[in-house]
This record gives structure tokens, sequence and C-alpha cells, in this order.
């Protein structure tokens, strides 16, 4: 059955290039974990993982780490035949346990409770199971309080079963111009490093580094940084985009499925927020707040037809969105249209939607919904 046309294009060459640009500005001896979860930010974990670990930098082979949120991400990456690291960044409940060992996955430990649960399944089935324990340096979210560390790590020292591959924390401003809160939260996890190997403990891998402290704190890169949006092409923030070399790597593209002549003062969608001026084109296009585009950009967003910007003409619908392309020669039905990516000279990018609709480019990739086929090139 024929599709309506209304999908994404996802260049896996664009996001191998983003990766190899990373892999040459972050610090020497780091290595990098590639963030995939939430669907690889809407560009599909699979073959966004399948590039990478194929993606040569520096001479070097591909991606060997891969992070996911939640421990069904990672077996899906498993079962597709990605044999690199996978970390489960936001840990595992009680009845993932026993697929997380299975799978060979990472999880992310920050309770002393779990670290046993996997302890013990791990001796009970001949097993040493890698974890990374998170601190909490004040990001306020995951992760043990710096005062919780010792005695939490003391208590691991009975876990024979457990492999302390990794420690970790997150930047909770990084992307802001101000470093001082990042500065300081860089200072608690040496501090805290340093107390881990006082009581024992060597973790190989040290992390803190997301897309933004890859490029604003290169202190803190250690051996380890986990870039996430930058790998998509997007910016962690607006005063970052002079400063890194990105490929956007997802278009968004649709077709005009009917033009209609409205004359003077014919009201456009739902509340009758948009009223032509004179006499107008208005193009409907098979795409809305359904598949993901925002409700935010009704009467704000554009998108490109025929090489020009059209604004977005009243309410986005969940399925459909108009647009007003009276100024645009020569419209026909089936004309392309693009609403993320380039057509002819102008490009609408991912970060200039999120502005429009007062969110983060984030948002807007991870917010394509899977009713939007992704055609991968």
């Amino acid at each position: 059955m024929e599709s309506r046309p209304t999908f994404a294009i996802i260049d896996t060459g664009a996001i191998k290039s983003n990766y190899v640009w990373l892999k040459k500005n972050i610090a020497k001896d780091a290595e990098i974990l590639a963030v995939v979860k939430a669907d690889a930010y809407g560009h599909g974990a699979v073959e966004t993982a399948k590039a990478l670990e194929r993606a040569p930098a520096g001479g070097g082979c591909g991606c060997n780490f891969f992070g996911v949120a939640i421990c069904e991400e990672g077996i899906e990456l498993r079962k597709a035949g990605i044999k690199a690291s996978i970390v489960i960044l936001g840990g595992v409940y009680p009845s993932q346990i026993k697929d997380a060992v299975k799978y060979d996955l990472t999880p992310v430990v920050f309770d002393i409770e779990t670290a046993r649960r996997i302890n013990n399944l791990s001796k009970k089935t001949g097993r040493h199971t890698k974890v990374h324990i998170k601190i909490d340096t004040g990001m306020g979210r995951l992760g043990l309080l710096p005062y919780q560390v010792a005695p939490f790590f003391h208590e691991l020292k009975g876990l024979a079963n457990l492999d302390i591959e990794g420690i970790l924390s997150h930047f909770s401003e990084a992307d802001e111009e101000d470093k001082r809160f990042s500065h300081k939260q860089a200072g608690i996890f040496l501090q805290t490093i340093k107390i881990v190997r006082k009581i024992g403990f060597n973790p190989r891998l040290l992390h803190i580094a997301n897309s933004a402290a890859i490029v604003g704190h290169m202190n803190s890169h250690f051996n380890l940084v986990r870039p996430g949006i930058m790998l998509y092409g997007a910016y962690p923030a607006a005063h970052m985009i002079g400063k890194i070399k990105l490929k956007p790597a997802m278009r968004l593209v649709s077709q005009v499925v009917q033009l209609k002549k409205a004359p003077k003062g014919f009201p456009v969608s739902y509340g009758r927020k948009y009223i032509t001026k004179k006499d107008s084109v208005i193009a409907a296009i098979p795409i809305g707040y359904g598949d993901g585009y925002p409700r935010h950009l009704s009467n704000n967003g554009q998108v490109l037809i025929r090489g020009q910007r059209a604004r977005v003409a009243g309410m986005v619908c969940m399925d459909i969105t108009m647009v007003d392309v009276t100024h645009i020669k020569d419209v026909s039905q089936g004309d392309e249209v693009v609403l993320i990516g380039r057509q002819g000279n102008d490009e609408i990018t991912a970060d200039e939607l999120a502005e429009k609709a007062g969110t983060i480019s984030y948002e807007i990739l991870c917010g394509i919904t899977s009713r939007v086929p992704r055609v991968y090139v």
C-alpha cells in the first residue's frame, strides 16, 4: 500500500560526518558514547547505531559505546545485531535486571538495592556485569549525592560479581554561557573520583560531558563524552552555532494535496484565527500535530515550496496544515513541501522551528511520531 506523501529522510552520512567531527574535536584520549535514546532523537536508533558502528574516525574503528534511556531500547539494539557496549543511562527496574544481564547491557546504578540485585543474579548465572555509578553533582535528577558516595562504594566492596566500569554525572546548564555552576559540578565530580579511588575502586570510564559540554567545557571530557543532539546536526544552544560544523540529518517533507482559491475575508482552520486579507491561494499539506508538527507553529511556522517560504495559515490540525502560497508563482498539487531541511537556496532547521514553537530542537526531533515513515539515505 502506498503511504501518504509525508516522510522523514534520514541522512546517515550526515550522522557519521557529525560523529567524525566530534571525534576530531574532543580530548585526545576520549572516546564517544553516542546517545541514541528516544529512537535516536527521532532518527531511528537501529539505523543510527549501525551507521556509527561502521563510522571510522581518526584512523580507528567505529563507535564502541551507545547510550539508551531504558532497558527496552538496549534490547532493541542487541536484537538488531549491535555489538558495542550499550549503557542504560536511566537505570533499570527490578523486573528488567534479568534482561539487562541476558543481553549484556550496562546499567547505570544509583541505589545499593539495585546493585545487590544485579550482583546476585550475575552470581547465580556465573557472570560479571558491568555497571556505571551515577553521581548527582547538581542536576537534582538521578544519582548519589556527594555525602552518599563513600558509604555506597564501601557497600559495593562486598558485591564481587559487579564490574564498576564507569562513573558518570550530568551537567544541568552546560548550554549556558555562564560557566560557573558547570565548573562547580565538574569540581564535585573530581572530588568524587578521588573518594572512590581512595576506597579502592578505579573505574576505567569517567564521563560527564554532554553535547553542550563537549564544546563549552573541554576540561570535562575525561575519557568518554556523551553527544546526543549534535550527532543529528542540531545545536545545544544558539550561541554555539558558529563554533560547531554540523550537518542536519533529518529532512521532513510532504506535498501539496489541495490548492484552494480563497476570497478576501475567508477564514482558515479551527477558530478562524487566520482570515485572508486579499484574494489568496491556500495549500493543504498532509502533516499535523499527530505527526509531531507542533501546534505552536499555528500562524507562526513556515515551510518551503518551490524554494520560497510560505507561512502556516491558521491552526495546525492533527493531520493537515494549511499554508498561504499566494505569493509563490505556479504552485501545483503534488509540489514538494519541506518542513525541516533544505530546498533550493533556503533551509529550515529544527533549531528554527524550536525557536518559533517556544521549545528546544530536542523536542522537535523526538516529537516526529512513528506514523511518519523514515527513509534512509
